[in-house]
């Protein structure tokens, strides 16, 4: 370590920090580079201007350790969370692979498994990128996850070959007063195709930590669709960094659906770093109670003939408290770049809150580029429809606020899931009616 920590909170989380031996000397390296990244780093105040409105001294004052064991669980247990059309799922427990719950095959050559497995015959697939794409020389916690990486979930989808099924990696929490550390890597080899289902979920209603990093490359042609769902409980604390690299003409499309955690904030970074790259970046935070839903989007059109489109929404209930900063940069370089960005929030109560950013930084003038942003609660003109047409003042309110979240939801190109959210969505509505 280059360095003496002062934040008492990384301090503490670091004491039982193990140095590296028996991998591979690239991936050793990786994790002492990130320590020493930590050492120079500390935890965001709200006097930061890009955590300003999201104050997580409640955080810090858990220095929970990494769970020393995982439990063993039945099928039986989880299997709620499985999905029916899914035939290819890898499972961690409290951050640690579970083979026995997983099933990493897959017919139409795609590559699936945990980094422990696959380092030793795909090390030189695996080094140009892991660690390569989340910035953790300026972001604590991706800095944190990588200097506790030990395993990953891994998706290797090889030159011209297209996943026949969706591919889920499932996240489980078990333990209470536990920190895990996540880790994905998905690599798109030249004019491939999958959609990758990334899911974080709870046993119980506890109270940890996870803090997750999701590395993703295209190469050229290639095409990912790619689902992040948290429905972590909601007294829990979900740190997220996704992190996007895009070659010439690739296809990126997300769908990030936030339902669980106190507080939770994602970070999604998407690169366009070759010409004609395009990107479809969609997402829907549900909270309730005290939570609160932070979304920092960055998308940087590098390259001429770029193309995003962003659909942000936020349904906010009770005293809950959303958090939407979206910034598009446009390069000189990067004209005939067409970029458009939406955030839409639906306030349920009076004390319901929503801080929304989005930001243009354009640097070229050959570009089609449009932003903006709306807040509101439910339309009174449309309530009084739905009760001339035989509703109640309640099952009307819900009808509307199953139909804001839904537009999202109906994206989601795996019906199981899509099922399981569209449920979840109805029971937070139903809710409102007590």
């Amino acid at each position: 370590m280059s360095g003496v920590i002062t934040d008492n909170y990384l301090r503490d989380l670091l004491k039982n920090w193990q140095k590296p031996s028996g991998a591979l000397p690239w991936l050793n390296q990786l994790r002492t580079e990130a320590l020493d990244c930590v050492s120079t780093l500390r935890m965001p105040l709200t006097s930061d201007e890009e955590w300003r409105f999201t104050n997580i001294a409640s955080l810090t004052a858990l220095p929970f350790q990494e769970a020393p064991s995982t439990p063993t669980l039945n099928p039986l247990d989880i299997e709620n969370f499985f999905l029916g059309d899914v035939a290819t799922r890898l499972v961690f427990i409290d951050g640690q692979y579970a083979p026995e719950l997983s099933n990493g095959t897959n017919e139409s050559g795609v590559i699936v498994g945990n980094l422990a497995t696959l380092i030793d015959n795909h090390s030189s697939q695996l080094s140009p990128h892991l660690g390569q794409y989340a910035d953790f020389k300026n972001n604590v916690f991706a800095a944190l996850n990588t200097a506790f990486l030990k395993d990953s979930a891994v998706v290797i989808i090889p030159r011209n070959t297209a996943a026949d099924t969706p591919i889920h990696l499932l996240f489980i929490a078990t333990q209470a007063e536990v920190t895990s550390y996540p880790r994905c890597l998905l690599i798109a080899e030249p004019n491939s195709k999958a959609t990758i289902i990334e899911d974080y979920v709870a046993l119980r209603d506890l109270t940890y930590v996870t803090n997750s990093v999701t590395e993703v490359s295209l190469a050229d042609n290639s095409h990912i669709n790619h689902v992040r769902v948290q429905r972590d409980s909601d007294k829990a604390f979900h740190m997220a960094d996704c992190s996007v690299s895009q070659a010439r003409s690739s296809y990126y499309q997300s769908m990030s659906i936030a339902l669980g955690a106190n507080i939770s904030r994602l970070n999604l970074n998407i690169q366009l770093e070759n010409e004609g790259a395009e990107c479809s970046v969609d997402g829907l935070a549900l909270i309730k109670g005290q939570q609160l839903a932070d979304t920092h989007s960055f998308i940087n059109h590098a390259k001429p003939n770029g193309t995003s489109r962003q659909l942000h929404k936020c349904i906010v209930d009770s005293d809950a408290h959303a958090i939407f900063n979206g910034r598009i940069m446009v390069r000189p370089n990067a004209q005939r770049t067409d970029s458009t960005q939406t955030n839409r929030n639906l306030l349920l109560t009076n004390k319901a809150q929503v801080n929304t950013k989005p930001q243009l930084e354009i640097f070229a003038d050959d570009v089609k580029c449009a932003h903006g942003a709306t807040v509101g609660q439910l339309d009174h003109d449309e309530i009084f429809y739905l009760r001339s047409r035989g509703l109640s003042d309640i099952d009307a309110r819900n009808l509307l606020t199953y139909a804001f979240g839904a537009e999202i939801i109906d994206r989601i190109p795996v019906a199981s899931l899509k099922k399981q959210l569209e449920q979840i969505v109805l029971k937070h509505t139903q809710c409102n009616a007590s």
